[in-house]
């Protein structure tokens, strides 16, 4: 019988740790680069060390913690440990700045900070002198600490030696299912970040939702592993990649960071994967890169193994039985590429890869989906937990967010906006009322803030962000999203953003698949000494403006791309063009390009 009423997440974790005992909850590389696991009964034990200590620093039910880390176990320990008292998980991206975490933890009226690493506490402790409600710090490296810091290890030290285990027990049993479990600061691109508040409820609706777009995968639970590589500070990750496989007994891997992304799939061969579309561009991209230098024979086998795969797409997306000939040509096609290019990827055992977080290009989806590789589309926010929709996968259909998950009414409101009313949705804005009262129409439902249309079937499609629309000096409309998806499905084409607003035609602004291009460029015996000097080739300028005109074919006039530029270099998170989940900061574009863009509309 289960010890806890599953009424919180820590109450669903004890009942799984009596459940699983020495199973692996999670795996994590050691120093010597080799992954460990951590078995339940021994997550338990840190937790409940990490909760004793907490209780004896005074932390009580609702109290704010912060914590300032990439994804690693400790997160885990933390989360399960802050939650288990009744106190509220107050995360911060890992990549953010001094500043952003000091605007989180004053405006959180967060007490305690725990840190990943030597950065971290430094990013802190630079800004300690402004915050004084924290009280404590705490690192989870070993490191050189000062006053007011101690280390992880310390702390669950402390705890093994004055355990109070009663008491840990009784908190869980105290948290209502309504209670506060975090505040999520979102990336703030049009102004300050808001706290964005999410219960217990929201994260176990939510849990539930995601458990019914296929009941049938999670009875293997047990036999499955996850790789986890989003981050944690993220609710996608979050209830997804966390939440979700704990319920259900799936054993997690973290990922080292994102640019190992690669090497760490051929270590682990996870067999179901939460990602951003930025991961399924890259691997496509890579891809073609290399078959664009790859032998004849061996390039002429691709492109026939790819026509196979676009036949295969009316199967596996409706999941229906190949039979005859064409089951014949597929396992023929899967034996000689598919099976390879899977197994050299390390995705050779990925039976499900969830896509959410930004638009996931037809093509991209297409490619996997042609391989075998069920990748599912959905849609969601922060303010959601953040599931709202996803393709079921017997009915994928590429280009969509599927249709509604479970208990969650999605309907197309004034100007085309989203809107949302289910149990996934927030409690709110942490102290502030009026962003909330904004964010919701007057019967309830929460407003997007994306411009949507739903097909006959239910199944959502996102054409747009309403803060994104350019609207030109002639008064035109024009979702830069759906110009930009076109665009990535170039082979030469990285990363674009569409420019315009207030601009009589658009222009883009354009990072090249440098891998392909630099391929391509050798191939024609084009000479070069550096990217510039490949960018300046006038070969080179008109390959891009074929691509542009081939992928805009089918646009309106007012949308074809008019002029570009390409860039040398690729955008990414450290350098501020990307958020945490890789979507692009167009604020950030526009003022570090802006002498670029300018060069882009001369005076007339």
């Amino acid at each position: 019988m289960a010890k806890f009423e599953e009424k919180s997440i820590p109450a669903v974790f004890q009942n799984r740790v009596e459940e699983f005992g020495e199973r692996a909850i999670v795996a994590y590389k050691n120093e010597q680069g080799v992954y460990t696991d951590i078995s339940w009964k021994k997550m338990n034990e840190m937790v409940r060390n990490l909760g004793y200590t907490l209780i004896s620093r005074g932390v009580e039910p609702g109290d704010k913690i912060a914590l300032f880390s990439p994804n690693r176990y400790e997160w885990w320990v933390t989360d399960l440990a802050v939650l288990s008292l009744g106190a509220v998980n107050v995360p911060i991206y890992a990549t953010n700045s001094a500043e952003e975490a000091r605007y989180i933890i004053e405006n959180s009226d967060s007490k305690m900070c725990f840190v990943a690493t030597k950065e971290h506490m430094d990013k802190v402790l630079s800004v300690k002198d402004k915050l004084p409600n924290l009280t404590d710090v705490i690192v989870f490296d070993s490191v050189d600490t000062s006053e007011g810091v101690t280390t992880l290890k310390e702390v669950m030290a402390s705890g093994a030696a004055n355990p109070r285990e009663q008491k840990f027990n009784d908190r869980i049993n105290a948290i209502k299912s309504e209670a506060l479990a975090t505040i999520i600061y979102t990336s703030g691109t049009t102004g300050p970040p808001k706290g964005v508040m999410l219960s217990h409820n929201n994260f176990f609706a939510n849990v539930r939702q995601c458990h019914a777009v296929d009941p049938e995968l999670f009875d293997r639970a047990l036999e499955m592993t996850n790789l986890s590589f989003l981050p944690l500070a993220h609710s996608f990750e979050r209830t997804v990649g966390y939440y979700l496989p704990m319920s259900f007994g799936t054993k997690v891997y973290f990922a080292e960071d994102f640019a190992k992304i690669l090497e760490n799939f051929n270590e682990v061969h996870p067999t179901n994967i939460v990602s951003v579309p930025r991961l399924y561009e890259k691997v496509h991209t890579g891809i073609l890169a290399k078959v664009a230098t790859a032998p004849p024979i061996k390039k002429a086998l691709f492109t026939w193994a790819m026509g196979i795969a676009k036949e295969n797409l009316p199967y596996i997306c409706n999941d229906r039985p190949r039979s005859g000939f064409f089951a014949f040509k597929y396992n023929l096609a899967d034996k000689l590429i598919f099976s390879k290019l899977k197994a050299a990827l390390g995705m050779d055992k990925l039976e499900f890869a969830f896509s959410g977080g930004g638009p996931l290009s037809v093509s991209d989806a297409e490619f996997f989906l042609g391989m075998g590789i069920k990748v599912v589309e959905g849609f969601g926010l922060t303010e959601t937990t953040p599931v709202t929709n996803a393709n079921l996968p017997k009915k994928i259909k590429p280009g969509t967010t599927g249709p509604a998950v479970k208990d969650t009414i999605v309907k197309i409101g004034e100007h085309g906006e989203v809107l949302i009313k289910g149990p996934q949705v927030m409690m709110g804005y942490y102290k502030n009322e009026e962003a909330t009262k904004e964010a919701f129409t007057e019967d309830g439902f929460f407003k997007t803030g994306d411009i949507g249309e739903i097909d006959s079937d239910g199944y959502l499609k996102i054409t747009g962000r309403i803060k994104d629309i350019i609207v030109t000096s002639g008064g035109k409309n024009i979702s830069p999203q759906n110009i930009e998806n076109s665009l990535k499905a170039s082979r030469f084409i990285e990363q674009v953003a569409v420019i315009g607003d207030n601009r009589k035609y658009l222009s883009a602004l354009i990072v090249p698949a440098f891998a392909e291009l630099e391929g391509w460029a050798k191939e024609r015996g084009i000479e070069f000494s550096s990217r510039k000097d490949l960018l300046a080739n006038a070969q080179v300028k008109d390959l891009y403006t074929q691509e542009l005109e081939e992928h805009m074919k089918d646009y309106a006039r007012v949308e074809q791309i008019r002029k570009f530029t390409l860039l040398e270099n690729e955008w990414s998170q450290e350098t501020d063009e990307l958020t945490p989940t890789l979507k692009l900061k167009r604020r950030v574009i526009n003022e570090k390009y802006h002498d670029v863009i300018e060069a882009l509309y001369p005076p007339e």
